[in-house]
């Protein structure tokens, strides 16, 4: 009996000391094999692998400050909890990401508070104003979801929460949550980056100046080294020579040509035309009809007409067609109107402008630039046709509402017809595009056209056909405009008149950051993550019969599971 306990104890001890082998050995080979499980539907905590390449590439620190602690709605607990979930992710793959949550409300006093909130402000992070009913009446709190990000003695702001006009709360943080990792990893590319691309804003025919497109050049500074060029038939305006050799390189990243006023020369376009050939991209915002606004302003009415700009022939090459018309939309900005009766004192009302469309990406839109879009405001917009070109495909990004009607140029605008009812059964031009994708390799639209000379000269270097590259084509030259404000620069996008800041901006950048981005990184923000909401009605309705589920049946399930053992045990030891 004594011999067999022995055995036991021998064979009990061989067991113990096998499982802490295998335990060390899975150990030591986990240390050399890095695998993790992702068993969520969507692959929410799935990298992409342009993330992990940029996290695994860094050789320092990148310390992430995120002021979202504290008593906040469960909506913004769970921002914070998806953004730790996010960077402990990325810390997965790198050991040099670091953060804390602060709370910028825990300071009692409150003059610091404000001095802290202002600071935060000046820094770029937008704060949320929360209105709760308490026991005291209206309590009001401020939150700021965002965070500093600092790398190398740089630091940056990042917005975790995104913002969207016409939608519910809980689709504008799940929106917040979906673009987490590219928010996130964008915020590192840019303070990692040393050598900024360098883009271009064409000058010398009557585009925006430096002043009216400062807003987006500012934005435009954190990602690009931003020049201003005039083509003026330089060959070497927009390409340089590789070294010592006569091969030609574009100079610049992308160019953009906005709200040009007058007609291009054959010799710009033909160096535009061979920018692009040479793989540069282009951000065209052109009116195709123009319309005056001081006319309007001081005469109440003006006229719309055809914009020559010489370009037809190359759009039409490259895949598009600009229409010489204007979009009259239901879905609209307002303009201050005055209702008084000539003579008495002014009475000023909000009315709708059919000329100044609003146009936010349709929700079956899943393409990177316009994924979690706000509305943008457009002014005296016109449409585009896409048409055949061979190996171009073409993305439509913008259309207008199923509530839109085309005036043909010319065309008269009048304040009067915000006094004119519109009659919804003459709005049937729906879904107008006014900004387009064009991608591929392109054929130049001097092909056959120009003299033997010119095609074989070295120095200009002529290609018939491109390598592959891509442009958008958008036909508002406003929408990149910033007002100025007694020689303040307003925000791109800020409509003062309806107190309301829109997308502009930022659809720019997403534009310029496709055309730009070599990394795929702005592939990341086509991650979905579902929106699972709870039926509210039917919580109210059962709400008392799932307490009483999850309370009982748990402690239900112990007795039934502790009685059984006590009978199995005593059965099987009392035989």
């Amino acid at each position: 009996m004594a011999q067999k306990k022995l055995n036991k104890k021998r064979r009990d001890l061989v067991n113990l000391m096998l499982v802490l082998v295998i335990i060390v050995l899975i150990n030591f080979i986990s240390s050399f094999v890095f695998k993790r499980f992702d068993l969520t539907e969507e692959k929410r905590y799935t990298l992409s692998p342009v993330t992990k390449d940029l996290l695994k590439n860094l050789n320092d620190a990148v310390y992430f400050k995120i002021y979202l602690d504290g008593d906040f709605p469960s909506g913004f607990v769970r921002l914070k909890n998806e953004t730790k979930e996010m960077l402990n992710e990325f810390r997965a793959y790198s050991h040099n990401i670091e953060y804390e949550f602060i709370n910028p409300t825990a300071n009692p006093d409150k003059k610091q508070q404000k001095e802290l909130f202002k600071q935060l402000y000046d820094k770029g992070i937008e704060p949320t104003n929360l209105e709760s009913n308490d026991e005291t009446g209206v309590k009001q709190q401020y939150v700021f979801p965002g965070a500093l990000v600092s790398y190398k003695g740089k630091e940056l702001p990042v917005q975790l929460l995104k913002t969207q006009k016409g939608i519910g709360s809980e689709e504008q943080l799940n929106a917040s949550i979906e673009g987490l990792e590219y928010e996130l990893s964008n915020v590192i590319r840019k303070l990692k980056v040393d050598l900024k691309p360098k883009i271009a804003f064409i000058e010398g025919h009557g585009e925006l100046d430096s002043l009216h497109t400062k807003d987006i050049t500012r934005s435009l500074a954190e990602y690009y080294r931003v020049d201003r060029t005039l083509i003026n038939g330089n060959v070497h305006s927009l390409m340089d020579t590789l070294g010592h050799t006569t091969n030609l390189i574009p100079k610049y990243k992308a160019i953009i040509i906005a709200k040009p006023d007058s007609a291009f020369s054959e010799k710009d376009k033909f160096l535009i035309d061979q920018f692009i050939m040479y793989g540069g991209k282009v951000l065209w915002l052109v009116d195709p009809a123009f319309t005056p606004m001081d006319s309007l302003r001081r005469y109440g009415y003006t006229l719309s007409i055809p914009n020559k700009l010489n370009l037809d022939d190359m759009f039409f090459k490259y895949g598009v067609r600009l229409n010489a018309n204007l979009l009259m939309d239901l879905q609209c900005a307002r303009i201050p109107i005055n209702k008084a009766i000539a003579g008495t004192q002014p009475r000023i009302q909000m009315e709708p402008w059919i000329f100044f469309p609003l146009i936010g990406p349709s929700p079956t839109n899943k393409h990177p630039i316009v994924k979690n879009l706000d509305l943008i405001e457009f002014q005296f917009v016109s449409g585009i046709d896409t048409i055949a070109a061979k190996g171009i495909s073409k993305t439509i990004l913008l259309n207008s509402s199923r509530y839109t009607r085309l005036a043909t140029a010319p065309s008269r605008v009048s304040l009067e017809m915000v006094n004119m009812r519109p009659n919804e059964k003459l709005f049937r031009n729906s879904f107008q595009p006014v900004a387009v994708l064009l991608e591929g390799a392109f054929e130049s639209n001097y092909k056959d056209r120009i003299s033997t000379a010119i095609r074989e000269s070295k120095i200009i270097g002529f290609r018939e056909q491109g390598i592959p590259t891509k442009m958008i084509v958008v036909s508002d030259g406003d929408i990149i405009r910033n007002e100025v404000d007694r020689g303040d620069i307003v925000p791109l996008g800020w409509d003062k008149y309806m107190n309301q800041l829109f997308g502009n901006k930022n659809f720019l950048l997403n534009c310029m950051n496709y055309l730009c981005d070599d990394s795929g990184l702005i592939s990341v923000r086509t991650r979905e993550v579902k929106l699972r909401l709870l039926d509210k009605k039917k919580v109210r309705s059962e709400e008392l019969k799932w307490k009483i589920v999850n309370t009982c049946v748990p402690i239900l399930l112990i007795l039934i599971f502790g009685i059984s053992r006590y009978y199995i045990r005593k059965k099987k030891y009392s035989s």
